[in-house]
C-alpha cells in the first residue's frame, strides 16, 4: 500500500510539473494536474493539502536532481570548476529534458514574494554555482582572480566582480532555453560561455585545462 501510495506521489509531482512549466503557477489547475496524473482529486488532496505544497514539492524534486548532479560530477573526481562547467551542461540539457527544472524556475519567477515563502528553486541553483566558485578558488583553480587589483577592495573587489559575472551568466541559460533555442544550439552556446569565462578566471595559459563541451554525467538524475 505505502509503495503505491509513493507511485501516486510521484505521478502528481511529474504531471504537476508538467502543468506548472506549459501553463504556469496561476492557470495551472489542480484538476487539470489530477487528470494529467490519472488520479481523482480526492487522492490529490490524500498528498497535497493544497497548490503551493504541490508546487513546493515539484521545486524539492528540482533542487534534489540538482544537488545530484553536482554530487555525481564531484565523486567522479571532477575539480570544483569543472564539476561547475558540467553543471551548466547539466541545466541545459534538463532544461529540455524533464519539466520539472522549468516548472520549479517558472514557480520561483511567478510567487516570489508569496506569504508564506515557497520553496526558491532560482536561490539554489544560484547557492550551488556560487558554492562551487568558492571551492574552486579556495582549491587554487583561480588564480586570475585570486591576485589583487580590478576595482573595489583589492582582490575582495575582485573575487566579487567574477563571482556575480558568473552567476549573472549562468542565470542567462534559463533565459535561453525558454525562447525556444534547439538543445543542440543552447548546449553550444554555454560551451562558448565558458571558452570566453575561463581565461578570466584561471589565466589564459591554464583555460585549455578544463574541458567546456557538454559531457555525459554519472548517477541517478544526472544523465
Amino acid at each position: 500500500m505505502q509503495e503505491r501510495s509513493e507511485r501516486t506521489r510521484r505521478r502528481l509531482v511529474c504531471a504537476g510539473a508538467e502543468m506548472f512549466h506549459r501553463n504556469g503557477y496561476a492557470n495551472a489547475t489542480l484538476g487539470d494536474i489530477a487528470g494529467a496524473a490519472g488520479v481523482t482529486k480526492g487522492a490529490l488532496y490524500f498528498h497535497f493539502a493544497s497548490k503551493d505544497e504541490l508546487a513546493d514539492a515539484v521545486q524539492q524534486r528540482g533542487c534534489g536532481m540538482l544537488h545530484e548532479a553536482v554530487r555525481a560530477r564531484r565523486e567522479a573526481g571532477a575539480s570544483p570548476l569543472q564539476t561547475l562547467i558540467d553543471t551548466t551542461h547539466w541545466l541545459a540539457r534538463t532544461l529540455h529534458e524533464d519539466p520539472a527544472i522549468p516548472a520549479s524556475f517558472r514557480i520561483t519567477k511567478e510567487c516570489a514574494g508569496q506569504q508564506p515563502a515557497m520553496v526558491d528553486f532560482h536561490a539554489a541553483w544560484i547557492a550551488a554555482v556560487c558554492g562551487l566558485l568558492r571551492l574552486a578558488r579556495d582549491a587554487g583553480e583561480l588564480p586570475a582572480v585570486a591576485v589583487t587589483g580590478g576595482y573595489g577592495a583589492g582582490a575582495g573587489g575582485r573575487w566579487e566582480g567574477a563571482e556575480s559575472l558568473v552567476a549573472a551568466a549562468v542565470c542567462g541559460i534559463e533565459i535561453l532555453a525558454g525562447t525556444g533555442m534547439p538543445p543542440w544550439e543552447l548546449q553550444r552556446k554555454v560551451a562558448s560561455l565558458w571558452g570566453l569565462l575561463l581565461p578570466s578566471l584561471v589565466g589564459e595559459g591554464r583555460a585549455a585545462e578544463y574541458r567546456t563541451r557538454a559531457t555525459e554525467f554519472l548517477g541517478s538524475g544526472a544523465v
